[in-house]
């Protein structure tokens, strides 16, 4: 006799707070999340593009809510999540995706881009995971953090960037064990190089008329000769946030494009 199943991977009635979801890697999540039936809370800093982000899932039909925070101010992050307590009235999953990059050896580091570093990419996943983790235990959560394959070998010119997404893996490991009792699960994915906004800009900056030659470079970096899509990230974290990785935490789940590999 055939045992009825509900469809793989779906969110219906599940509430998830996507920082730097107005752009990119976050945006893709929000609306991979939203098309498996979660309510979306948008938390970023750019407040214009939180609206534009949760106008686009409205009209999908999702439930979902802009919110400003800036995650390395504790104020600021307090303050979100009451809001997201206030109008969901719970909290199902957490991503912590806002960071920014910096490219530079550590000579080429100043202590200000170190600082910088260190408080969006570092603190502010402390600071939003200890926010949650009070609705989370009430609903028996799951977090899933964005690291970086730089978390797991030697990324050249990466220094403080590779800083940060090693911290981020190791308080990934952290959060599983300590709060393991409380049923929450936690991970993190380690991406390589993913087509964004951010990647387009950099081109245009410091290489300007050469932006197709060194692409192609960055892409070939990868053992597939291409980067990764935020579509492919936000497929992998649905995965690790859905009830069917229900026996995976705290685990680094590598998206490289073979790079760990060849």
């Amino acid at each position: 006799m055939s045992v009825p199943t509900k469809p793989p991977f779906r969110l219906d009635g599940k509430v998830a707070a996507i920082t730097g979801a107005g752009s990119g890697i976050g945006l893709a999540i929000a609306e991979r999340f939203a098309q498996q039936g979660a309510r979306i809370a948008v938390l970023e800093i750019d407040e214009a593009a939180a609206q534009r982000a949760v106008e686009g899932l409205r009209s999908s039909g999702c439930d979902a809510v802009a919110i400003a925070c800036d995650v390395t101010k504790a104020d600021s992050v307090k303050a979100a999540f009451a809001q997201i307590e206030a109008r969901f009235a719970r909290l199902d999953v957490l991503i912590n995706n806002a960071g920014i990059g910096h490219v530079g050896a550590c000579e080429a580091t100043e202590e200000t881009d170190f600082d910088r570093m260190f408080s969006v990419n570092v603190k502010g996943v402390y600071l939003c995971t200890k926010a949650a983790l009070p609705l989370l235990k009430a609903t028996r959560g799951v977090i899933c953090n964005m690291a970086s394959i730089a978390s797991l070998i030697g990324v050249a010119d990466r220094f403080a960037y590779s800083m940060t997404k090693g911290a981020v893996l190791t308080m990934t490991k952290s959060i599983a064990i300590d709060y393991l009792a409380h049923g929450i699960r936690c991970n993190c994915v380690c991406p390589a190089r993913i087509h964004t906004p951010f990647v387009d800009g950099y081109l245009q900056k410091n290489y300007p008329g050469r932006e197709a030659e060194m692409f192609q470079k960055l892409a070939a970096w990868q053992p597939m000769g291409r980067m990764g899509t935020p579509q492919e990230v936000a497929d992998l974290v649905l995965f690790l946030c859905s009830d069917e990785a229900g026996f995976l935490t705290g685990q680094a789940v590598p998206l490289d494009g073979g790079k760990l590999v060849f």
